[in-house]
């Protein structure tokens, strides 16, 4: 009965029994009609999500990682510059990525628990007057501290001294449970994955290109060939794959954006606000601090949190997992040690959140933590008691 329990981590997720059927299907024959007829929506149904209709979707059998290095690997060349902040974690793995690619990456060093930095990305591009820099690389929701990013305000800041560089978004635990607005923003390439707000396993990075990015790709001199988006997309002009494609991950996905469809992208964004903030005040009850510095850079997918000074938050995740057989997220980075992680996006609820945080209250007073015992899930219970999701139609 163990495996019943929900998981805490901010990915992969709790997949829904409605998709774990959706995927449990026979194999069949990927150039079939049958296969077409599964697989040519699907890449316009994904625009939906990334909310662009003038870019084109590309799936690749991959994690997110997998994305990252076939948005660099399309738009890119040896030795061309990019920019990108490094603020957590996952920031760090995309500046090594570009490195060992041979990019010369310029770095915005920034305090972990901090955004992307406009600011800083508008003094850099003023500067760079040759228009030497090729990309702009932006983590929109750092999942290691917690923090969400304002894309729009750094479209702003490249606009604002007509830069031509791509920008570049990785949305992989934002994309399906907060905001996207690849058009509205201007986003060049964004990359997400298939195990998080799409609720599925892990296996698939999902990617939407821009008019821009792909005219990138007939100048690109990076090497690519799995991960090529020209073979990628002549292929799926003609509804399939130019190798043997995750069929068990498409249908899927089928069934995933059905999902989000009948609950409707807004109402899946506020599901996730009011589950993220009933989490924030459990935080407080317990008086705790989350790493992220300020409320406009709260993540609504998942909340890193500080334990206490002479705590060791590993000790505390592994103990919520040895005796109540509950997952939450460690602390990575900086962050380790230091942190634990409490995931609350894709297929979650009230009382599952509930349950999330009635375990780690068990367990960080199981080993001793300054809290009072329910303090933080009455202060959750509270706001669920009193607020509602102000529903509206369905997408």
């Amino acid at each position: 009965m163990s495996d019943q329990n929900p998981i805490f981590i901010p990915g992969p997720t709790n997949i829904p029994d409605r998709l774990r059927h959706a995927m449990n299907v026979q194999s069949i024959d990927h150039r079939s009609p049958q296969f077409v007829e599964t697989f040519s929506p699907l890449l316009q149904d994904c625009k939906k999500v990334f909310r662009t209709q003038s870019g084109e979707v590309v799936l690749f059998p991959s994690s997110g990682t997998g994305g990252w290095e076939a948005a660099i690997c399309n738009t890119l060349s040896p030795g061309d510059t990019v920019l990108i902040a490094h603020y957590g974690m996952f920031s760090h793995r995309w500046i090594d990525l570009c490195r060992r690619h041979g990019l010369e990456v310029q770095v915005i060093e920034c305090s972990w628990g901090s955004g992307a930095p406009a600011d800083e990305f508008q003094r850099v591009l003023s500067a760079d007057t040759r228009h030497e820099i090729k990309a702009v690389l932006v983590t929109h929701n750092e999942t290691a501290t917690g923090v969400k990013s304002d894309i729009g305000a750094v479209r702003e800041a490249m606009d604002s001294c007509s830069h031509p560089a791509l920008l570049l978004v990785d949305c992989v635990s934002s994309l399906a449970s907060m905001p996207f607005e690849m058009d509205n923003w201007q986003v060049d390439i964004a990359v997400s994955g298939s195990q998080k707000g799409f609720m599925l396993t892990t296996g698939m990075a999902i990617l939407a290109v821009s008019q821009k990015a792909l005219a990138a790709m007939e100048t690109a001199g990076l090497s690519r060939a799995f991960f090529d988006f020209r073979t990628m997309m002549a292929a799926n002009i003609q509804g399939s794959f130019p190798y043997t494609p995750p069929l068990q991950l498409i249908y899927g996905l089928r069934e995933s954006l059905q999902m989000l469809f009948e609950e409707g992208l807004e109402n899946v964004y506020a599901r996730h606000f009011r589950l993220a903030e009933g989490v924030r005040l459990a935080v407080k009850a317990w008086g705790l601090e989350l790493c992220a510095k300020s409320p406009e850079l709260y993540s609504d997918t998942v909340s890193a949190i500080y334990v206490p000074d002479g705590f060791d938050s590993n000790e505390l995740t592994n103990h919520a997992f040895s005796k109540y057989g509950v997952s939450f997220g460690i602390g990575l980075g900086e962050m380790h040690g230091r942190a634990f992680r409490i995931g609350h996006l894709g297929s979650l609820t009230d009382t599952m959140v509930l349950s999330g945080l009635a375990t780690i209250e068990m367990a960080m007073a199981d080993l001793d933590y300054p809290i009072e015992l329910s303090a933080g899930v009455h202060a959750a219970q509270s706001y669920f008691r009193t607020t509602t999701i102000q529903t509206v139609n369905a997408d």
